[in-house]
């Protein structure tokens, strides 16, 4: 039997479940949908999937791919609850008018305000008299509970010369208090994630996952990664980083004092700014964070340790996310490293049907030039180094995890991340790819049509749902 993280004919994806669900519910929920009617993301993320679905107290829809009965109880769900998204739909555009008259600027509104609406739907039903005052009383709650914690009171506090030079002291003793380890022992740390992977990937319990945390293979990993290990992936075009650092070793880090999203280095280069730059930027739950100044004195610390990281359940993740990233291998070209577990085969097959994928594919063997100036072929190469933006967006996932003091139980948990992540990647690739023929379609004389293999396959492709 398949494992349930494959698709069978009996099997449908649960995205696409919720997608016809959420379209069959009819007008009156804009401004939870995107452009093409589908919900969005942060719409999945915080209203269906933990205020609706609730896989914690059903379990059985918490899998990927759902089967008949299973699929018809998540629409019923999602149906039954129309109403209730429709009047949740009119709070969020009224919270979003009260928060912009009281100059509220700090955050994301969906972020913010989704769940929030969602509770006064079900308490109050669509807004009627006396939802001015409620609306405002539950902006300036949230204002409340997010207590300055924003990046301009980042910003704010680092500002500060003294405090900045005691940071740069404090960042200066932690990283000479580092214990690097022998480059063998990357190794080592490594050698057990392949078990790992298989027993996760295929639903079945995995001890080994439990034996690697007690016996501190993260820890091991990231102090070797300060002392330049070789080989440690199974491919000697790999760094032992796998793109963590632009540098042969991780370097010191600093303090910091601003940060852009689109210039931001790899995770272990990144300043205490940056680090905590995006844990405020990407937040839904503010009020779950310490005050900045504990935020900044923890994280001057996190950077100084192994991985970048303090809990040893996350630093094992990275261990298992490496080995699942050196075996990525989207184009099936045969170049990624040897050892194919039960998560490469899961991973790399779902990636292989993805039509963007088939189109590079076509692209990357083909001797003839890109005729679309070189933009595409570009995003097919992108393909060819998978585990780059995987290691990446993994890092910064755990990372949030590790400021929250969240950590991995148990292996199924861990393969939840790693699986989760794989799927961003592959939706942003996707998304890259869509974005690139709108605008040389704008940009030519004439429309230029992607072949239909650059449609999506589904309508679970088609909503571009991002796993969490």
């Amino acid at each position: 039997m398949p494992p349930p993280s494959q698709p069978t004919d009996a099997r449908r994806p649960r995205a696409m479940v919720i997608d016809g669900a959420w379209r069959g519910l009819g007008p009156g929920l804009e401004p939870l949908s995107g452009p093409g009617g589908a919900p969005l993301t942060r719409t999945v993320k915080l209203i269906v999937l933990p205020l609706i679905v609730r896989p914690a107290l059903n379990p059985e829809l918490a899998a990927d791919f759902l089967l008949p009965a299973q699929a018809a109880r998540l629409d019923a769900l999602i149906s039954a609850s129309g109403t209730r998204l429709q009047a949740t739909a009119r709070w969020f555009t009224l919270l979003k008018r009260t928060r912009r008259a009281l100059g509220i600027v700090a955050g994301h509104p969906q972020d913010l305000y989704f769940q929030r609406c969602f509770e006064l739907a079900a308490e109050h039903g669509a807004p009627a008299a006396g939802a001015d005052a409620l609306a405002r009383a539950a902006v300036e709650d949230v204002a409340d509970a997010v207590g300055g914690r924003t990046v301009e009171a980042l910003k704010d506090h680092l500002a500060d010369a003294a405090r900045r030079a005691g940071l740069d002291a404090e960042l200066a003793a932690g990283w000479e208090r580092r214990r690097p380890a022998p480059a063998a022992d990357a190794a080592t740390a490594v050698a057990p994630a392949a078990d790992v992977l298989e027993a996760c990937a295929g639903a079945r319990p995995s001890p080994e996952y439990a034996a690697m945390v007690e016996a501190g293979h993260g820890s091991l990993l990231g102090r070797a990664l300060w002392a330049q290990p070789g080989g440690v992936w199974g491919r000697d075009d790999l760094p032992a980083h796998l793109g963590l650092t632009g540098r042969q070793v991780p370097p010191r880090p600093e303090a910091g004092r601003g940060a852009s999203t689109a210039t931001l280095p790899a995770p272990l280069d990144r300043t205490v700014f940056e680090r905590l730059f995006v844990v405020l930027q990407s937040s839904a739950r503010r009020d779950e964070l310490p005050a900045v100044p504990e935020l900044v004195a923890r994280e001057a610390g996190r950077s100084c340790a192994p991985l970048g990281l303090y809990d040893e359940s996350l630093r094992v993740a990275v261990v298992l996310g490496g080995r699942l990233a050196a075996g990525l291998d989207p184009l099936g070209t045969g170049e990624a490293a040897p050892g194919d577990t039960a998560a490469h085969r899961a991973v790399n097959s779902r990636w292989r049907r993805e039509a963007s994928v088939l189109r590079a594919r076509r692209m990357t063997v083909s001797p003839r030039p890109d005729p679309d100036g070189g933009v595409l072929d570009a995003l097919a190469q992108d393909l060819r180094t998978p585990w780059a933006a995987y290691m990446r967006r993994l890092w910064v996932r755990l990372h949030g995890r590790d400021v929250r003091d969240a950590p991995l139980g148990d292996a199924a948990s861990a393969w939840a991340v790693l699986d989760g992540v794989a799927r961003s990647v592959m939706m942003d690739h996707r998304a890259r790819v869509r974005s690139a023929l709108r605008t040389l379609s704008a940009s030519a004389s004439g429309p230029v049509h992607a072949p239909a293999s650059a449609a999506p396959a589904t309508a679970a492709q088609a909503a571009g749902q991002r796993s969490a």
